[in-house]
């Protein structure tokens, strides 16, 4: 077992600087000390987050320097999709349509934040260049991960603490619904790579266990249904891909299997009542109307707007994140309305209630057309097929640490991405850059011990 000096040397430099951003990436931004910088009519808040971002991307140039930037080039197939779809994004922010909308500075800086965190794909690949690097980020985000879930918790059995909902309800810790399941992914998948590939071939096996408990217990408390139908479909995938590498044993799948059955029923038994509340929408079940807003109802009403927002505007879209505005979406309401009449008023988008669609996917088509969704899930579908080429020809550690564990939390931050709209600068697209970063570092990994 490696000690913490044998891990700590010069050239880990930039590992630990990354793992010392963790917790400030992945943390809510309320819980962040701000400042507040006036941009003409509208302002743009600085924080620590967005500190720890830039010294890590100048570790990351200092590095490049004296390395070189050799790392990055087998990694092409992400870069080439990526770096057109902040391109198009662009476009999409700077056309006619959106330099004419009211928020057109405000929506400038969320497009700026986007691209500030997307800075941290190319960070991962030229600081995390051996096992040991990558080993202390991992522990890093395992560690802040246990911490998250203990909070949710506690939260959970009563502590009212980061704005704690309920007690017995989904919690946030201090992070939001979202982010945890996010938080969550990365440490469950790690936790999915060992089972499949075996604890001895992690970059650290002292991690499995504290990512198994930590994941798994912050997906539940979490309480997102979309990240748990996201953890089954990459448990299937990995399930596949590790076939050919390490011939996992029937054990080995049962536990995973169980895994993602434990998962499932905790974040089941956590929303029964908002599925409840959606199989009497869905007219399974029962005929009261409802009183308040539901959850997936209401989901639905604004995925169905954006899909109608999108048909009218089937190739550019409207423009960045214009979906979300009044004179865009209001011609559809009737319709919507009509509809879904069993939907209250009030979960329906309109002045001061600008609710957005939702739903990343579907926002993207409004937003950017059938070319923005594209370029989204070619960057996606590159992470993976670097992930797969890891898990297949990566001669160390890396096969299932930074293979089988990207593919898994990949598919599981897809799933949650599909409840949730495009947010700019939150720790869920901090886990999904982290992730497409190790992906590309294992490419590299590859191309230099493996000569693939």
């Amino acid at each position: 077992m490696r000690t913490l000096r044998d891990l700590v040397d010069r050239d880990a430099t930039g590992a630990l600087l990354l793992a010392l951003a963790i917790p400030f990436l992945f943390l809510h931004e309320k819980y962040q000390p701000e400042l507040t910088v006036d941009l003409g009519s509208t302002s743009a808040d600085i924080r620590l987050s967005d500190l720890a971002v830039l010294v890590v991307v100048i570790a990351a140039g200092i590095y490049a320097g004296r390395k070189g930037t050799s790392r990055l080039g087998p990694a092409r197939i992400l870069w080439i999709p990526g770096f057109a779809l902040l391109l198009w994004l662009a476009f999409q922010a700077l056309r006619p349509a959106s330099v004419d909308d009211a928020l057109f500075e405000d929506h400038l800086v969320s497009y700026v934040k986007l691209v500030e965190y997307a800075l941290i794909v190319v960070v991962v690949p030229l600081l995390v260049r051996r096992t040991q690097d990558l080993t202390i980020v991992l522990g890093s985000l395992v560690l802040w991960s246990a911490v998250a879930s203990a909070v949710a918790l506690a939260q959970f059995f009563g502590l009212d603490i980061f704005d704690a909902w309920n007690a017995g309800w989904r919690q946030p810790s201090f992070l939001g619904h979202h982010d945890l399941a996010a938080l969550s992914a990365i440490s469950v998948a790690l936790a999915v790579a060992g089972i499949l590939g075996g604890r001895t071939r992690l970059p650290a096996a002292s991690l499995w266990g504290p990512a198994l408990v930590a994941g798994a217990l912050g997906l539940m408390l979490a309480g997102s249904l979309a990240a748990a139908g996201g953890l089954a479909l990459g448990a299937l995938v990995v399930a596949i891909g590790a076939r050919g590498r390490f011939d996992p044993s029937p054990r080995q799948f049962l536990a995973v299997f169980a895994l993602v059955v434990v998962v499932a029923g905790g974040v089941t038994a956590i929303r029964a009542d908002s599925l409840e509340q959606f199989v009497r929408f869905l007219g399974v079940r029962g005929d009261e109307r409802p009183e308040g807003v539901e959850t997936y109802s209401q989901r639905t009403v604004l995925a169905y707007l954006g899909l109608r927002i999108w048909e009218d505007n089937p190739v550019v879209g409207v423009g960045w994140q214009r979906s979300g505005r009044e004179d865009v979406f209001e011609p559809y309401l009737e319709d919507a309305r009509e509809r879904f009449p069993d939907v209250v008023d009030f979960a329906f988008p309109a002045a001061g209630r600008e609710w957005g669609v939702q739903n990343l996917y579907v926002q993207m088509l409004a937003d950017a057309g059938i070319v923005g969704l594209l370029l989204l899930l070619a960057a996606g579908f590159s992470g993976l097929v670097l992930a797969g080429r890891t898990v297949t020809y990566a001669p160390n550690p890396w096969a299932t640490g930074a293979g089988l564990a990207v593919m898994c939390g990949l598919l599981t931050l897809g799933g949650e991405w599909a409840s949730l709209g495009i947010v700019s600068g939150i720790p869920l697209q901090a886990a999904t850059c982290l992730l497409l970063g190790i992906a590309a570092a294992g490419a590299a990994t590859v191309e230099e011990e493996a000569g693939v």
